[in-house]
């Protein structure tokens, strides 16, 4: 009778969802502060403003730079001669007529909804094999690193991009099937002759840009740290740093911005992108970009160079010092469920959930911070599926930098789209994790045999971020 009651006992505690190897009934619970992502660059607020927002310490002078340098970063540049003379000299070719275009609000691009759609923060990069004396990557000997899609009046556009989509289709475990959009690249109406037959498309989107000062903040030892080139421990994710030409010191430097840690800085990264993304002549990239035959001379301009030093350096404070949005349910069981299979799965291997940042950094407050940006900066190979075949000074044609996971969740009420990856091909964050290959492929792996319930507390977490 003993034995029955026992094991009747046993088999109502079962029923109920609980057992002896059945630990959701345990309470789980958050670390001290982890709801503060960037440390005192933490913003209480998650409305679609949420990628806005000043470092709160920053000096009197540094607030009044931050607001020149956000209205240079938000408004549209006009092309040459104009009334407007601080923001004329757009092109003569060019992807977008604003920083903003590309990250609107301060947040991600997308790819175009439709055939036609001017870009809303997707562009081609177009290189081929071999690197220059700086060892970066040659571009197209016409078209250059960059198709521009605008142009202003007076020369031949380059060209357009298309896009077509393959249909890839997932199984989960449980046999929940997901249909992922592999895109395919071709550039079409060439303006000045066929692209090279070698050449390699390599897609970008805009990302999102709080948090970058911090990140700079961070020391480069803390990031070498995190580096496993040969695999020594065996688990199969071999992160590595990418080294690349620094302009101001003539000098080779470790990347840790853009999609292939290709620049060294915020400073570089801004100056590329007013140059290639906009046309916009800085005292770090004094020319402007023309296929063989065309004299950009021929074109007005907005003088030499047509940012002033001044102005540039403010909106290089400006993305410097935005801070970055807290966390969300943050204590909830099902996020906090979903943290720890995020752990479990081994995605914090890449996506580092926390790391401090230096003493010397040039904005004071950001100094010896414990920041939770989930990223190590460094290169992974992420699998034949997500490959550009383009090299990116030392990243090859299946490598990828780390990108940083805070702020995600708020994407879709910021940007309202949740496209994600490089080029924005992913419809959401199902499907983010479905494309990640190579290093990540085991990660993935675990997480197509969750269940229903536990593959959404990962999204629930992911989303709190």
């Amino acid at each position: 009778m003993k034995k029955l009651i026992s094991t009747l006992l046993l088999a109502s505690f079962v029923s109920i969802g609980c057992s002896k190897n059945d630990d959701d009934y345990v309470k789980l619970t958050a670390e001290d502060g982890e709801e503060f992502s960037g440390g005192v660059a933490t913003v209480n607020n998650a409305t679609e403003e949420a990628f806005g927002f000043a470092y709160s310490g920053l000096t009197n002078e540094e607030a009044t730079d931050f607001g020149v340098g956000n209205s240079f970063f938000r408004q549209s540049w006009v092309s040459a001669p104009s009334s407007t003379k601080a923001r004329d000299g757009l092109g003569p070719y060019y992807n977008a007529v604003a920083c903003a275009s590309c990250h609107f609000k301060d947040g991600r691009g997308r790819p175009p909804m439709f055939d036609g759609e001017l870009g809303r923060g997707l562009l081609l990069r177009l290189t081929v094999p071999g690197t220059d004396a700086h060892g970066a990557a040659l571009g197209d000997p016409v078209y250059g690193v960059q198709l521009q899609d605008n142009v202003i009046l007076g020369p031949t556009a380059k060209g357009q991009m298309s896009i077509t989509y393959q249909t890839i289709t997932e199984t989960f475990d449980d046999g929940t099937t997901v249909e992922l959009k592999k895109p395919v690249y071709t550039v079409n109406n060439l303006g000045y002759g066929p692209l090279a037959s070698n050449v390699m498309i390599s897609p970008r989107i805009g990302s999102q840009i709080i948090g970058l000062g911090l990140l700079e903040a961070v020391p480069e030892a803390t990031i070498l740290a995190f580096a496993d080139e040969n695999d020594s421990d065996g688990d199969g994710i071999s992160g590595r740093p990418n080294y690349v030409y620094d302009i101001e010191s003539n000098s080779q430097k470790m990347g840790r911005f853009g999609w292939k840690a290709n620049q060294p800085n915020v400073k570089q990264q801004v100056a590329g992108a007013f140059s290639n993304d906009m046309g916009i002549t800085s005292y770090l990239f004094p020319d402007e970009h023309c296929p063989p035959g065309v004299d950009c001379g021929s074109y007005p301009n907005g003088g030499s160079p047509e940012i002033t030093n001044e102005s540039f350096d403010r909106v290089v404070l400006y993305s410097r010092s935005l801070s970055v949005p807290i966390r969300r349910n943050f204590k909830d069981q099902d996020v906090l469920n979903g943290k720890k299979l995020f752990n479990d799965m081994k995605c914090a291997a890449c996506h580092k959930p926390k790391m401090e940042t230096g003493n010397s950094y040039f904005i004071s407050g950001f100094r010896n911070q414990t920041i939770r940006p989930y990223t190590d900066l460094l290169l992974h190979d992420m699998g034949e599926g997500l490959a550009d075949n383009a090299t990116d000074f030392l990243a090859n044609g299946n490598e990828w930098r780390t990108p940083p996971l805070w702020g995600i969740g708020l994407i879709e009420t910021v940007n309202k789209h949740t496209n994600f990856l490089h080029d924005g091909r992913a419809r959401n964050l199902t499907e983010a994790i479905l494309w990640h290959g190579g290093e990540a492929q085991a990660s993935k792996n675990k997480f197509k045999k969750l269940s229903a319930k536990d593959r959404e507390d990962v999204l629930k977490f992911l989303n709190s971020l």
